[in-house]
């Protein structure tokens, strides 16, 4: 309901009405301001995200970018020419040297850290999803106390483990040999409680004992219904398992004496502690063999991605 107010102006005129609007209702310029205050807001904000999305391109893409142009230059072009644009193009000669220096052994490094990775990573797959589809899909006294070892398990660092894995591995007579770096990979306890989070929203149950009223056994159900639903969290384990493998220093620098059976990271360092040779570049060498090592993680990473996309993204999504 409007109110009506009388007013009297300074010569004594006639008194003016003015009418009020119902109570609560803002002035339309108050509106307008708060209206442009809040656009004001939501632009600065977007140009905060912007400017972080940028920042972390540029930490991201810039240490790449300076290898691929470090790659490319001799040993005087890569101490006095700009870190970051190129020179002479010299990458074709630094792939021969790379490929040729002691005896090719850098092959060698590839070929076992391919052998590593994908040998490893095959069994902690299978161990793994097995293991998770029997957490998820079965019970059994004590499983409680599983998973609070499962848990439990991967919460401890890793490099606490160190010597007496080395002890272990001395004992059992694998100790520089490649078991040393297959066997032990066959087990992960964060790839099993992945695996068993997966499984409980991949498998259903009633598919299960449908299965079981045809006459399918245990190992029939899993091997032909449950492997091919755990298929994405598969290849999420595989990938993930995969590059740590490719990527590993500490481990094949302690359990691995032997040149000939280190993976790449431990003999790029090794080549990188020696500092000098009379013939090459060992800088060099090192540049280029850290740029060829990276492309296999790049096309597994752009080949596989939407399988780990969707495998990462499911305990968000339960």
């Amino acid at each position: 309901m409007s109110t009506i107010t009388q007013s009297t102006d300074a010569d004594g005129a006639a008194p003016v009405e003015a009418v009020a609007g119902p109570p609560g209702r803002r002035p339309a310029r108050r509106r307008r301001e708060e209206v442009e205050a809040a656009a004001a807001s939501r632009g600065a904000n977007r140009w905060f995200v912007l400017a972080a999305l940028f920042a972390f391109v540029l930490y991201s893409v810039g240490p790449v970018w300076w290898l691929i142009v470090a790659a490319t230059k001799t040993k005087q072009q890569l101490y006095r020419t700009n870190g970051l644009w190129f020179a002479d193009l010299n990458l074709v000669e630094n792939l021969q040297a790379l490929f040729t220096y002691q005896d090719a052994i850098y092959p060698r490094w590839l070929a076992n850290t391919a052998l590593y990775g994908l040998a490893s990573s095959v069994g902690l797959t299978l161990v793994s999803l097995a293991a998770g589809y029997g957490l998820a899909r079965y019970s059994y006294r004590g499983k409680g106390l599983t998973m609070a070892f499962v848990i439990g398990s991967f919460l401890i660092p890793g490099v606490l483990l160190t010597i007496p894995s080395y002890l272990l591995y001395v004992r059992l007579g694998i100790f520089d040999t490649v078991w040393s770096m297959i066997l032990p990979g066959f087990f992960s306890a964060f790839s099993v409680y992945l695996a068993k989070v997966y499984a409980q929203g991949a498998v259903p149950a009633e598919l299960m004992e449908a299965a079981r009223l045809d006459g399918a056994g245990e190992y029939r159900i899993f091997f032909q219904i449950g492997l091919r639903l755990l298929s994405t969290a598969g290849a999420t384990i595989f990938l993930l398992h995969f590059v740590g493998t490719w990527n590993a220093f500490m481990g094949p620098l302690v359990f691995l004496r032997t040149a000939e059976k280190w993976p790449v990271m431990v003999g790029l360092y090794s080549w990188l502690q020696r500092g000098t040779d009379s013939q090459y570049d060992l800088t060099g060498l090192v540049i280029t063999g850290a740029l060829v090592a990276s492309i296999p993680m790049v096309l597994l990473m752009i080949s596989m991605q939407r399988y780990w996309k969707s495998g990462v993204t499911l305990g968000s999504l339960k």
